[in-house]
């Protein structure tokens, strides 16, 4: 597992006092509000301790203590802005992050392996897993409790159901 999670990525500057605009990755973009820290994520990952936090339509505005012009945080764009481990919100009971699901192997609850998790969709119903086929196809199975049987983090596993005709699509 992943010990550190990404929350979001530097898109711009704002303004000249050294704030950032940030596309949030996460469910809930207020949780900005209870961050103290975050680590810019690159070759030297960087600690930065949040000053400020405001919102502006879908993005975050974030200043950093002791980053106050432009020119210190001009060369910051595209990069991650991740969090430890620790500092994620609680999940309930059959959530996952979504670092935690790629590469689980599926297998069917007939024991045929399936592939591997390739990318998780995050649609407006439910979230859609891609999975690789070991014959390089796609299959799309919808995260519902009638598809998604099992989810063992621990073994690498996931067990699905697959029902009739996504396999055919």
């Amino acid at each position: 597992m992943e010990q550190m999670l990404r929350v979001g990525v530097i898109t711009s500057t704002h303004g000249v006092r050294g704030e950032v605009k940030v596309f949030p990755t996460t469910d809930d973009a207020k949780r900005f509000k209870n961050l103290k820290q975050v680590i810019l994520d690159g070759k030297e990952p960087l600690e930065l301790s949040i000053e400020q936090v405001k919102f502006f339509k879908n993005m975050v505005i974030l200043k950093f203590r002791g980053y106050d012009s432009i020119n210190d945080v001009e060369t910051w764009r595209q990069r991650d802005l991740m969090i430890t481990r620790d500092q994620a919100v609680e999940l309930k009971e059959n959530e996952y992050f979504i670092t935690d699901l790629i590469g689980l192997s599926v297998a069917d609850d007939k024991g045929l392996e399936l592939g591997t998790v390739k990318d998780v969709l995050v649609t407006g119903a439910n979230d859609v897993y891609v999975v690789e086929l070991k014959n390089g196809k796609e299959l799309l199975l919808p995260a519902i409790g009638d598809c998604i049987l099992e989810v063992n983090l621990e073994q690498g596993r996931m067990k699905v159901h697959v029902l009739d005709g996504l396999m055919d699509l």
